[in-house]
C-alpha cells in the first residue's frame, strides 16, 4: 500500500467488516479526510483545532452507509454514534498516555480538486 492508503477493520453490533481507504487530504495536526475505496461506503474527515499549548479539540465528521437489517438497526439505536464515541475517548487516552508523535509517516496530502 502506498503512504495513502489505509486498510480499516470495524466490528459493531456483532457486524465484522474489512475494507481499504484512500487518504484524500492531509494537514498533519490540522485535518485528514478519506473515503472507501472498495467495501462498506464510507467518508469522513477528522479536524484537530489548538486551543492551547496542552489542549486539543478533535472533530469527526463520518458518513456511513449502512448494510443489512443488524447495521440499520444498529445506526437507529444509536449504536455506531455510541461506538465512535468511545472510540474518540480510547484515542484520546492513546495520545495522553503516549506524549508525543509516534514517528509515522506525516506527510501533506494537497486536496485533490476534482473532489
Amino acid at each position: 500500500m502506498t503512504s495513502t492508503r489505509t486498510h480499516w477493520e470495524t466490528s459493531i453490533a456483532g457486524v465484522h467488516r474489512e475494507f481499504d481507504a484512500e487518504i484524500s487530504e492531509q494537514h498533519p495536526d490540522e485535518r485528514i479526510a478519506w473515503h472507501s475505496t472498495e467495501g462498506p461506503q464510507q467518508a469522513g474527515v477528522v479536524t484537530f483545532h489548538r486551543i492551547d499549548p496542552s489542549t486539543t479539540r478533535v472533530m469527526l465528521q463520518i458518513e456511513i452507509e449502512p448494510e443489512g437489517v443488524v447495521e440499520q438497526a444498529a445506526d437507529k439505536l444509536n449504536i455506531v454514534q455510541d461506538r465512535v464515541k468511545g472510540d474518540l475517548r480510547r484515542f484520546k487516552e492513546y495520545i495522553e498516555e503516549r506524549g508525543g508523535a509516534s514517528g509515522a509517516w506525516r506527510g501533506e496530502v494537497p486536496q485533490d480538486p476534482r473532489r
